[in-house]
Order: C-alpha cells, then structure tokens, then sequence
C-alpha cells in the first residue's frame, strides 16, 4: 500500500499545469439536480476504503443529492489528479503530501479528514526472529523501499532505543506479499498493520509488531487521509460538507457492523481474499475513531509534530508553516 513519496515530487510541476481543469467546478460537476463528485483511490480497493463503499451502497450520497464515482488512481497517484482537478476528492497520507506542502509552488488541495484516527504502520516480523524492540532489528534484514523519510524513521526509533541503524542489513525490495516474504531471507518488513498485518495473523504466522505510534507523538501521524480540491472546495462548500456527512455515516457503519460492511467491499472488490478483509474490518471497527467522538478529526498538535520532524531532520526542503494543508471546518459534528 505504501507508494514512493518521490512520485509526488516529481509530478508537481505536471499538475500545476492541469489546473484550469477545475475553472467551473460549479457547472461541471451537476447532472440532473444532483452533484457528481469523483473520489480516487491510493491503491486497489481494501478496508481503508470501506466507508467509501458502503456510503455508495446504502445510499448515503443518494441521499444528500450526491451522485458519486469511486476512481482507481493514475500512475502519478491521487495527489496529482485532485490537485489538476481531475477529481474532487482523493485519498492520500500525510507523509505522501508534505513535499508538496514544502513547495514553492503547493498544488491546490487539502486534508479534510482522516480515515483512521491513528497511525497503524510499523515493523513486523516472524516472533521466532527475537525483534521484540527496535534495537533488536540490528544484525537483521530488513526490506526497503530506499525513501529517505521510510530510513529516518526507523533509524529515530532504533537509536532511541539504543540500537545502531548501520548495523540492520537492508534489502532493497519492493515487498507485495508479506506473508511470503517473512518466510523467505527477509526478516522485517514495513506494514499497514489493518492489511499486512492482519494477513500473517488469518496466515497462522506468530510475529512481533513495532507500531511507529508507540514511539514518539512525531510518529503518530495521519495515513490515510481524505484530500479535496481546493478550488472546488471553495465553490461548492455545501456539497463538501454533504460528501463527508455521507462518508462518515459510512464508515460509521462499518464500525457498527463490520461483517456486513466488509461484504459490501467484496461485492465491489470480489478479487480480495475475504478471510483477511473480514478480519481487517473487525480490525479497524475499533481504528476509524479509535478514542474520539468525531469521524475525520485532525488534531493540528500531532500533525504539525511531523511536519516539524520531517524538517528538523532535513526530509523536506523548507519548514511547512503550522496548521498548514488540513482543515477540519468540513466535518460534520
């Protein structure tokens, strides 16, 4: 699930040019009394997607006028087709959209809420491995995708905990099938512990898991989000407002009743294996709002504590100002 954040940099400068592609998105985007939005995906549909879904199915837009299209994501990935106005809403993670926030030039969109309260992600690996701490990954390997933010942090939780980055063996790997590769010369891996995760446990696999959360306030941070057009968002405030009412009521749902739920997405993704998305969503019933009242809430402390981090530790060009690139004025209460 996890993209190369250096995709985004290096469509920046193609998006901008798609921009007068949302210069009526009054007109264009109404068909018979209803608005049509676009919402596109991150990756293939999966149990962070699922409120999406069941809003569709249950009639949650229907309901409020909103005719909605659910989008797979383009090469460049969502950022560029909702910053070029090519969708109105995307889904992204908030590490995936600082270098565009770092910018000289940002391209036109936000965070209007988050799907799961908490980041979810860390290392995991087979328990007969004896990774219990960070420290612990030294002398073994580890799968990377070589991005300069994935290293920093890893490198911040092993040295704080005593431990020598320089001493984990990293593998260059681009791992698709974690439950695969754990029982090949891979010893640890970076998961979305909802998918990945749950997978090894309906995989009968015993493992550790080290959640990024647990280890610094810096690190617990939004993945994923819900991104909007900024100039779309400033024309049809309302229908913004009604999108994340149905949204929320979706995912609200999934929470409430997560088998039927986790139909509902295979219904609309029947490839998925439905052992792993039934677990995943009894999973995350507890994840989407985890200890807060309101779906998609933002808390500006955490997410400006790894803007923060990311450039203290050189990972974005200049300092992105606090509170920018998410808003929560959108949610409903």
């Amino acid at each position: 699930m996890k993209r190369k954040i250096s995709t985004v940099i290096s469509v920046l400068l193609i998006a901008l040019l798609a921009l007068t592609a949302c210069s009526q998105p009054n007109e264009q985007n109404k068909t018979e009394g209803n608005e049509k939005i676009r919402i596109v995906l991150d990756w293939t549909p999966n149990t962070n997607h699922t409120g999406l879904y069941v809003a569709a199915e249950k009639g949650f837009f229907a309901e409020k006028g909103i005719d909605v299209e659910i989008m797979q994501p383009p090469e460049g990935g969502a950022e560029m087709l909702v910053g070029g106005g090519g969708a109105e809403f995307g889904i992204s993670f908030q590490d995936y959209i600082a270098p565009n926030y770092a910018s000289n030039n940002p391209m036109p969109f936000t965070a209007v809420a988050t799907i799961i309260q908490h980041n979810t992600s860390g290392i995991i690996s087979l328990k007969d491995k004896g990774i219990e701490n960070p420290a612990d990954l030294a002398g073994h390997t580890y799968a990377t995708w070589d991005l300069p933010v994935e290293k920093a942090i890893i490198d911040k939780i092993v040295t704080d905990d005593g431990g020598k980055f320089e001493d984990i063996k990293l593998i260059p790997s681009t791992v698709t099938d974690v439950v695969t590769a754990l029982q090949t010369d891979v010893d640890s891996v970076w998961v979305y512990y909802a998918w990945d995760g749950i997978a090894t446990k309906v995989k009968n696999l015993e493992t550790n898991y080290l959640n990024f959360a647990d280890f610094g306030v810096e690190l617990d941070y939004y993945n994923p989000v819900i991104i909007v057009n900024d100039d779309y968002a400033k024309g049809n405030t309302e229908v913004v407002k009604k999108s994340l009412e149905a949204i929320k009521q979706g995912y609200e749902f999934a929470i409430e009743n997560p088998d039927e739920a986790a139909g509902i997405l295979m219904k609309a993704a029947p490839e998925l294996d439905e052992e792993i998305v039934k677990e995943s969503q009894k999973w995350l019933a507890g994840q989407y709002k985890a200890e807060v009242e309101r779906w998609g809430y933002i808390d500006q402390s955490r997410w400006d504590a790894f803007y923060g981090w990311l450039f203290e530790n050189n990972l974005i060009e200049k300092e992105i100002p606090e509170g920018m690139g998410f808003t929560n004025e959108y949610l409903p209460e």
